[in-house]
């Protein structure tokens, strides 16, 4: 019997509480064991470290903001508080961490920002930010008045850090130099479409751009040697009928690579593409629903057999069954009530 631990961040807005986790059962085929992990205020997104010793979680408290840091109990897998970082105003909206566990980054989407937080080698908590980037602009749809960093995290190497800002139109690429993170290379993506998330292909030569105003996901081939990108094809998320509003989501890529999959809050919706193993081009397989209401992100999970999705406003998540040769998705199971549920995570698995 295989079972795989994963976690849950959320709006503590209605009856949620904070961070809850769960437990895959494989065998069963079925979502068990959701508790409250850990209470705290909006931890919308979460991240683990390679090891699983740690979770970092995007935190609000009153009118501070800012990120988290967790040790993981390994039986029990909850989570013990060991430091939070918090300023004032808005919390951030992405956080992500290196394989070494030594650098955590946010992505600000109300102040428009990136920050880097060094990692205390001792107890795997977070120091006070030695680098924030403020970016300036603004972008053609009323919701860009103003950057609205949305994704920031390190490129398959790990010698730069990829940020994607949705009020600005803009993927911009930084070295990260004796703590601080310094531009090295930009990309102006189409005006108005407003880029959400980012995933790599396996292959490290690739990438995925999910458009949050527009529902595209845009393919960009990723020069490791100086961190640049260039756009290779854009495709539509939704289908040519659906007339009404769609915000895209999550984006997420198979371990072979071969299949991708994108989120839609409106259709309610999971789009499945078959990536070309060559080129990384897309071709659209299917649309899969989410059976419930603004499916905010998704995760594969360590076997690849399975897709857990998250239903932000019916507060519901959904378990599917993954055929690897197809891509296509099957219901297994849409009644695992969490409310306001934003991030799935699973555990690391080696």
């Amino acid at each position: 019997m295989t079972k795989y631990a994963g976690y849950i961040g959320t709006y503590t807005k209605g009856d949620s509480e904070g961070i809850y986790s769960f437990t895959l059962d494989t065998e069963a085929q079925e979502i068990i064991d959701i508790k409250v992990a850990a209470q705290l205020g909006n931890p919308t997104y979460l991240t683990i470290s390679e090891d699983n010793k740690y979770l970092y979680a995007v935190r609000k408290d009153g009118d501070m903001g800012g990120v988290a840091a967790y040790e993981i109990t390994n039986e029990s897998r909850g989570l013990s508080h060991l430091r939070s970082q918090l300023t004032e105003g808005a919390s951030p909206c992405h956080v992500s961490v290196d394989r070494e566990n030594r650098n955590v980054l946010t992505a600000n989407y109300h102040k428009g920002t990136v920050e880097r937080f060094a990692v205390d080698d001792a107890e795997g908590g977070v120091r006070q930010a030695s680098s924030v980037i403020h970016h300036e602009g603004s972008g053609p749809d009323e919701r860009q008045e103003k950057p609205h960093t949305h994704y920031a995290g390190f490129t398959p190497d790990e010698r730069f850090v990829a940020v994607v800002d949705l009020g600005i139109d803009k993927l911009i690429t930084y070295q990260l130099k004796n703590g601080e993170l310094e531009e090295v290379n930009s990309l102006s993506i189409k005006p108005g479409s407003g880029p959400r998330h980012l995933e790599f292909h396996p292959n490290g030569k690739m990438a995925y751009l999910m458009t949050e105003f527009s529902s595209e996901v845009i393919v960009l081939s990723y020069n490791a040697e100086n961190g640049s990108f260039s756009v290779l094809q854009s495709i539509s998320t939704i289908p040519e009928s659906f007339t009404e509003n769609n915000q895209g989501s999550a984006i997420h890529v198979s371990k072979d690579g071969h299949f991708v999959y994108a989120g839609n809050r409106g259709h309610n919706s999971i789009a499945v593409f078959n990536a070309d193993s060559d080129s990384g081009k897309l071709t659209f397989v299917e649309h899969t629903s989410t059976e419930g209401n603004w499916p905010r992100d998704f995760e594969i999970d360590p076997s690849q057999k399975f897709i857990v999705a998250s239903n932000q406003e019916s507060g519901n998540l959904v378990l599917f069954s993954r055929d690897e040769s197809t891509g296509k998705l099957t219901l297994i199971q849409s009644d695992v009530a969490v409310p306001y549920p934003v991030c799935v995570k699973f555990l690391h698995v080696k």
